[in-house]
């Protein structure tokens, strides 16, 4: 959506707040032990306590509050009797639709010590996502965001996910812009606008390129054992630096 009156805005954070609150809230209550099943149960009920609906509940009948992703799931995981083990790479994904606007947010983490190094492709993710929101502004070319993306993994020694992408959001979750890419799509002609509401992600990967589903429907993995680490935030761009409306998440 494009925000064209102080309601609108006021609308946006005050969704793109809820859902990034209930995303920080979720990996701080995650824990050794815990099922993902019950992690997204705690996620439903401060999405309730808000007044927020869980958006893929709510367009696409997902089976979960949330989406929470394990190891190899890159996204889109069915909150499940999975035991989360000490070390495992986490990521979890929250948006949600609150008085007729949505917002987008997700984060990948590694839960209590780092036994495996994934702290390592987190953190790139976290900071190859700040550096691509920091050249965002009216204007700018989709592709060259998705390039910087690219070139930053490359140079960190990591790849990206070529098959799931970043998206306009706004008064529903997935709107124009339909694709923000992480790589470089020379057939991508679209410009970032001012005003304009987004949910920026990267998809870092440490071999794969392409997300696979895995069966169930729903979740999407890598078939080489490779692991991703995502990182999204809901923004308003600008003619200057974006609005992180989505900042409440702490990534």
């Amino acid at each position: 959506m494009s925000i064209t009156s102080n309601t609108e805005l006021e609308g946006i954070k005050k969704v793109s707040e809820a859902v990034g609150t209930v995303l920080r809230q979720m990996q701080e209550y995650a824990q050794p032990g815990m099922t993902t099943s019950a992690l997204d149960e705690y996620g439903g009920q401060l999405l309730e306590a808000a007044g927020v609906k869980s958006a893929p509940k709510l367009t696409y009948g997902f089976p979960g509050w949330t989406c929470i992703s394990v190891n190899n799931e890159v996204a889109h995981g069915i909150p499940s009797n999975r035991i989360l083990q000490e070390g495992d790479l986490v990521n979890v994904d929250v948006s949600g639709e609150l008085d007729g606007y949505w917002a987008d947010n997700g984060g990948s983490f590694v839960l209590g010590e780092d036994l495996h190094q994934h702290a390592p492709l987190v953190n790139t993710s976290k900071q190859i996502l700040h550096k691509a929101i920091q050249h965002i502004k009216g204007g700018v070319k989709i592709a060259e965001i998705g390039r910087l993306i690219e070139t930053e993994a490359k140079k960190a020694g990591y790849r990206v996910i070529k098959n799931l992408v970043g998206h306009g959001v706004g008064r529903s979750l997935h709107e124009a812009p339909k694709e923000i890419p992480c790589f470089y799509d020379r057939f991508n002609l679209d410009r970032f606008r001012k005003n304009g509401i987004v949910a920026i992600e990267t998809f870092i990967s440490t071999r794969a390129t392409y997300a696979y589903n895995k069966g169930d429907g729903w979740t999407l993995v890598t078939n080489d054992g490779s692991f991703v680490a995502q990182h999204e935030h809901t923004i308003m761009i600008t003619d200057g630096q974006p609005v992180i409306l989505t900042e409440s998440n702490g990534i």
